[in-house]
């Protein structure tokens, strides 16, 4: 597997994370990003450490800072909400409006049957996703959508849970959030893709990539939208 390198200087790369391949290595074992890290050193003697997660289905933009310094500056980056991202999704349904935003807290639970996931819960942790659609195929209650998130938090599960609870329908293929109301799973794997990332750094010019359209979007009958500008995320004091 060659890993499509999206941006890259002396302190950070962008890497188009294919789907299916785990950041960490599983518990059970098996494939994971550090099985390719020697081809991502690319002449440095230090691997580079990813900054950040994507889910093992998620493909698109994943940061990986090259030496200790630039890491702890890029978490601070992440922390800080510093960082734009927006992503790509596949939705068996044509929502009644063209854009909105998502309000939903979450929280993790846990049980011995299904193991642990994310619900909405006023008690979770603030999460907040907007998302507007960029195409609709098919005809009757046969529709497919792409629609284009862009959060503004970075909580675990979180568009798949707005997805599914803030517009009402899982995202395709979805193995822990659907399939609900008689869907099928549809796909082989959870239909999301980091399509860019922009994080500013002091002094330098930003770190900013956008993944190319995937290719199983394309076999789903969804055709790739204009390039997006880059989602810029600047500070927001705390006086409001």
């Amino acid at each position: 597997m060659n890993i499509e390198i999206l941006f890259e200087d002396g302190e950070a790369l962008v890497i188009n994370k294919p789907a299916g391949l785990p950041v960490d290595r599983p518990k059970r074992g098996g494939p994971a990003l550090w099985d390719h890290i020697e081809q991502l050193k690319l002449g440095f003697q230090r691997p580079p450490v990813a900054v950040h997660r994507l889910d093992t289905d998620t493909s698109g933009c994943l940061i990986l800072a090259r030496n200790p310094k630039a890491l702890k500056r890029f978490n601070k980056a992440f922390e800080d909400r510093l960082v734009g991202k927006t992503y790509l999704a596949v939705m068996d349904f044509e929502p009644s409006e063209q854009s909105g935003t998502i309000e939903l807290n979450l929280a993790k639970i846990s049980s011995a049957e299904k193991g642990w996931r994310m619900i909405a819960a006023k008690k979770g942790k603030p999460a907040i996703s907007h998302w507007e659609l960029l195409q609709t195929i098919g005809e009757g209650d046969r529709k497919r959508s792409l629609i284009r998130f862009r959060p503004e938090t970075g909580r675990t599960h979180q568009l798949r849970v707005h997805a599914l609870q803030g517009l009402g329908v899982p995202l395709l293929g979805d193995p822990v959030y659907g399939p609900v109301r008689g869907q099928n799973k549809g796909a082989p794997r959870t239909m999301l893709h980091a399509e860019a990332i922009h994080m500013t750094r002091p002094g330098k010019d930003p770190v900013s990539a956008y993944a190319p359209f995937p290719e199983d979007f394309i076999r789903a009958g969804l055709t790739a939208p204009e390039t997006p500008p880059p989602p810029i995320r600047t500070p927001v004091s705390d006086d409001g």
